[in-house]
Parts: structure tokens; C-alpha cells; sequence
């Protein structure tokens, strides 16, 4: 078989365009050396959003896009993506009053017509929001939305298996050459594929990969590190905090997982890919940042649990590292076969960075394509909010109990009525593993999701590492090798 294209890489970008593609028809064969979304795409700070502070870049297309995409996100995965209040509290010193003031109008303005409350400043009677704050202090508020990376980037793979891709984790691309009119590349799972055209959506090994295939770029990459640390829950209440920095940075404080607060992120140059890992110092920085603004301080000693990713930015030539742009650049080298290399990106954009990458390749490939996902649910999204989805799940099976039946909805949607379709009770599900994870969710994860290992069951599929010991963890992985496979395999 020939494939239309051969994706490489299983990140946001990669999983977007390879359902973009597959939605336009073209045949598409994506590899992945390691799991969907194991790197950079589950380490982001979790946020589909604008970027308020690109304004200070005068990025405003980025920003604008960004916003339009946030709003059709909101839409289109219910289920995965929420809104959320951002409280930005004022400190004079760091930017005028003014300033943050026209820069959320400015905001407002771009995201046009938007389902989200409009910015406002920070009021006397907002007490949930002042009451973790060090001081009573003036301030803002805006929406933006929080979002599972992880499983974001998983929809958009089931979304391109669904309509016909091959979706190949843990399968390295070893070598690839133009050979005539094709890529002939070679795979460690043995196999030797054609394909038409190539992309090469490797994130921060995007020139890494450009070296392998020999092919020259005018374009650079920044390789910055972004690291998030969890404490105990800080305060109550479902809003974030925006945290202006004395270096003029940013930090934000989001309600996670119900019991923690995350606060990051991090802009720290590296120089390898592989350097993906949260310092001491880091963990210092944010401790000091948030305890800048909160009544109670954070110190080092309260992280319960550390992360970092790797972001590969198009290098604009800016000496500061939070500078850089997060706008995306697609290079097209069309000497032969063509190879499409994505530079930069961010989670808010990657469906309109792989319409604008499926319409130069079908350009390249002389094949006519649209734009097929602008309005198109993801696998699991309902048209309607999560609240209702809860309560229809609940409905349907209350012998999950509510905090099972609201992380299980927040992940699977309206696939729980195929995964629970022959349910009655909890006994049908199996086994309980820890933390109300069942052998029948551990199956649908490796017979419907790809999860192999259980890494890719506790920390991405879902996030109940946090919550269980290793105990559980040897159960997950013996359910994974011992299980029978689902009557109905999706692949």
C-alpha cells in the first residue's frame, strides 16, 4: 500500500493533522515512538487560551486565531475542555493599571462573539477570589478554559483511526529516502512503507528528524523548558490566578485533579529534547512566585509531584526566552517528494495549524482538500455542557457514584454508552484496581485508546497516578497483559 501521507510524531500536532487528512480523505499512517502524547502534549500547563500576555508581543493575529479557537473547542469537546475564571490581581509596579485594562478589552475584542463572560475589574463582594490573596488588592478577571491535553490529543487520533488512519504507537521511524516520487521509510516495527508526502510533526525532535531524512531548513527552533509543580489544594473554588512576576513573567495557580493546585510554568532554554526535567530551582521559583500573592506561602517541601515539557518554538531571533513567539510556522520542502516540518505550536491551535498544513500538502500533491473540522465534534463530545453529560450519566448508571461518573465523563463523553452498553452494575466492570479504575476501563483503554504500559493508563488515559501506590499500579499492569480484549476492538 502506498499512504497518502506518513506523519511522524503523535503529539498534538501530529494526531490534529492526521485528522484533518483523514477526514479529507487522503489515506494516512501515523508513527509515534513512544505514546500518544507523551511528552510535550501532557506536560503543557493545561489551558486552551489566547495568551493574554502575546498582547505585550503584539501578536494579535496569534492571539485573535487563538481566541476563535478556544470558542470552537469550548464546542467541540465539552467534555475535555471547561471554562474558567482567571483572577488577575494588580500590583501597579509591574505594568500600569491601564495597561492590563485596555490589554483585556483588547482581548475581549479579538475573541468577537464568545460564550465566555467578558473581562471586569476585581469587586468588593468577589470574596472567593480575595480570599486567598495576601493582601485585598484591585485586580481583574477574565475566561479562558482548561483542557486535558493528554486526551485532546488522544480524541483527535480516535477521530483520524475512526475515519480511516492508522494510528502506529510505540513504532519509531529508523530511516526514510525519496526514492522517485515516494518516501521510502523504514519502521521499527519492521515494515518498510511508501507514502506521497511527509510530515514531520516530531516537536522538539523536529530537527532531528530533518538531519535523518537529509533535508535542508531556513528554519531554526528554540528548545525551552516549561515546568509545573502540585501542591495541596490551596483554595476552594474552581478559578485560576494569573500572577504578574517582579521579571515581568507570568504564573498561574489552577485547580487540579479536585485535591491540588498546579502552578506554573517555567521559560528555561535547553539543549537537548531529552532535557525535560523540573529543577530545584524551578520548584524554588514557583514557590517563591505564588507566595508572592497568597496568605498562605508554598514552600518547596509541600510539592507533592513535579513535571516538565519541552516546547519547540520557532526561533524569531528574540534573546528572551519568554519572548519567543508561540506562533507556528509550516516549511514545505518540496525537492522530490514533499516533507511538511511543523515548528512551534500550542494546544489552542493546532486544528488551524493542521487545516492550514493538510491545504499546502494537498497543494504539493496537486489533490483538492477543505477544511473539515472548523465545526466537527470530537469522539465523546455532546452538544450540550458537561453538567447535563454528568447528570445523564448518573442517570443512566448511578452505581458509578458521582466522583467516578464525573471523571469517568470528563475523559470518555458519550463513549460511555458504548463502554457500559451491557453494564447493569458494578460488579460487570470487574475488578476495582484503585481509585475506582476497573479491568473494563483498563481494557477499553488498551483495546480502544492504544495504552500499552501502565504509565499510559494512570498518567494520561487518566491522571489516577496521582492517587494510587504502587500497588495498584502492579494490578493495572497485569490486568494490561492478562485481560481478555473487548468484543469490539477499534483496532
Amino acid at each position: 500500500m502506498i499512504y497518502d501521507l506518513l506523519v511522524v510524531g503523535g503529539g498534538i500536532n501530529g494526531c490534529a493533522i492526521a485528522r484533518e487528512a483523514a477526514l479529507n480523505g487522503l489515506s494516512v499512517l501515523l508513527v509515534e515512538k513512544d505514546d500518544l502524547a507523551s511528552h510535550t502534549s501532557s506536560a503543557s500547563t493545561k489551558l486552551i487560551h489566547g495568551g493574554l500576555r502575546y498582547l505585550e508581543h503584539y501578536e494579535f493575529r496569534l492571539v485573535r486565531e487563538a481566541l476563535h479557537e478556544r470558542e470552537r473547542l469550548l464546542k467541540a469537546a465539552p467534555h475535555l475542555i471547561r471554562p474558567m475564571a482567571f483572577v488577575l490581581p494588580h500590583r501597579h509596579a509591574l505594568r500600569p493599571r491601564l495597561m492590563v485594562r485596555a490589554g483585556l478589552l483588547l482581548y475581549d475584542l479579538l475573541a468577537g462573539r464568545t460564550a465566555l463572560p467578558r473581562s471586569r475589574r476585581l469587586r468588593g463582594k468577589d470574596r472567593a477570589y480575595r480570599a486567598p490573596l495576601g493582601r485585598h488588592e484591585g485586580g481583574f478577571v477574565y475566561s479562558d478554559a482548561f483542557v486535558d491535553d493528554a486526551r485532546l490529543t488522544l480524541a483527535n487520533a480516535i477521530d483520524a483511526a475512526g475515519n480511516g488512519a492508522e494510528i502506529a504507537t510505540r513504532n519509531e521511524l529508523l530511516s526514510a529516502e525519496r526514492v522517485g516520487d515516494l518516501w521510502h521509510a523504514t519502521l521499527s516495527d519492521g515494515r518498510t512503507v511508501r507514502a506521497r508526502a511527509m510530515v514531520n510533526a516530531a516537536g522538539p525532535w523536529v530537527r532531528h528528524l530533518l538531519d535523518r531524512l537529509n533535508v535542508a531548513t531556513r528554519s531554526g527552533v528554540r528548545l525551552v523548558k516549561g515546568s509545573h509543580i502540585l501542591v495541596p489544594r490551596h483554595y476552594s473554588g474552581d478559578h485560576a490566578y494569573i500572577l504578574q512576576q517582579p521579571d515581568r513573567r507570568i504564573v498561574f495557580a489552577i485547580p487540579y485533579e479536585r485535591d491540588f493546585t498546579m502552578i506554573g510554568t517555567t521559560d528555561v532554554p535547553v539543549e537537548r529534547p531529552e532535557d525535560a526535567a523540573c529543577s530545584d530551582a524551578e520548584v524554588d521559583y514557583l514557590c517563591e512566585a505564588a507566595s508572592r500573592y497568597f496568605l498562605a506561602g508554598i514552600a518547596p517541601e509541600d510539592v507533592l509531584h513535579r513535571w516538565s515539557g519541552v516546547r519547540a518554538l520557532h526561533d524569531d531571533g528574540a534573546d528572551d526566552p519568554q519572548s519567543v513567539t508561540r506562533d507556528y510556522l509550516l516549511e514545505v520542502d518540496a525537492e522530490g517528494p514533499p516533507v511538511l516540518s511543523v515548528f512551534g505550536g500550542k494546544i489552542t491551535t493546532a486544528r488551524a495549524l493542521a487545516e492550514e498544513a493538510v491545504a499546502q500538502l494537498g497543494a504539493a500533491l496537486s489533490v483538492a482538500t477543505q477544511p473539515k473540522t472548523r465545526e466537527r465534534r470530537f469522539p465523546g463530545a455532546a452538544p450540550y455542557p458537561f453538567p447535563r453529560m454528568l447528570h445523564a450519566t448518573l442517570l443512566y448508571w448511578p452505581f458509578l457514584g458521582e466522583p467516578r461518573a464525573r471523571r469517568m465523563t470528563a475523559a470518555y463523553g458519550g463513549a460511555l454508552g458504548e463502554m457500559l452498553s451491557d453494564i447493569h452494575n458494578a460488579a460487570q466492570m470487574g475488578a476495582d484496581l484503585g481509585g475506582g479504575l476497573t479491568e473494563l476501563e483498563v481494557r477499553w483503554m488498551r483495546d480502544r485508546e492504544w495504552a500499552r504500559t501502565t504509565e499510559d493508563v494512570l498518567w494520561r488515559r487518566s491522571k489516577l497516578g496521582l492517587h494510587l501506590g504502587p500497588e495498584a499500579v502492579a494490578r493495572v499492569a497485569t490486568c494490561l497483559r492478562d485481560a481478555p480484549p473487548l468484543a469490539r476492538a477499534a483496532q
